[in-house]
């Protein structure tokens, strides 16, 4: 069972190996500086990368504080069931 994790671990990382040698090895196209993206689209792509991560973050601290709660009340019933 070892034995084919680490086979996969090997055909995976190959597989990145060789995505990243046949992607480094194309020609950049030959065209001028590309032109600087205006103020509004980076502050308002900045903003929505920010909304994307702070959405899971907030959600995730809301579950553990339910979780603290839980564990609160479980180390209580635990407290008062033991002799």
């Amino acid at each position: 069972m070892k034995a084919r994790g680490c086979w996969l671990a090997v055909m995976v990382g190959g597989a990145v190996v060789m995505v990243g040698m046949i992607g480094c090895g194309q020609e950049a196209p030959k065209t001028g500086a590309p032109a600087a993206p205006s103020k509004s689209v980076t502050d308002s792509t900045e903003q929505a990368v920010v909304d994307s991560i702070k959405a899971p973050l907030d959600k995730s601290r809301a579950v553990e504080g339910t979780l603290e709660k839980a564990a609160g009340k479980t180390a209580d019933q635990v407290k008062d069931a033991a002799p």
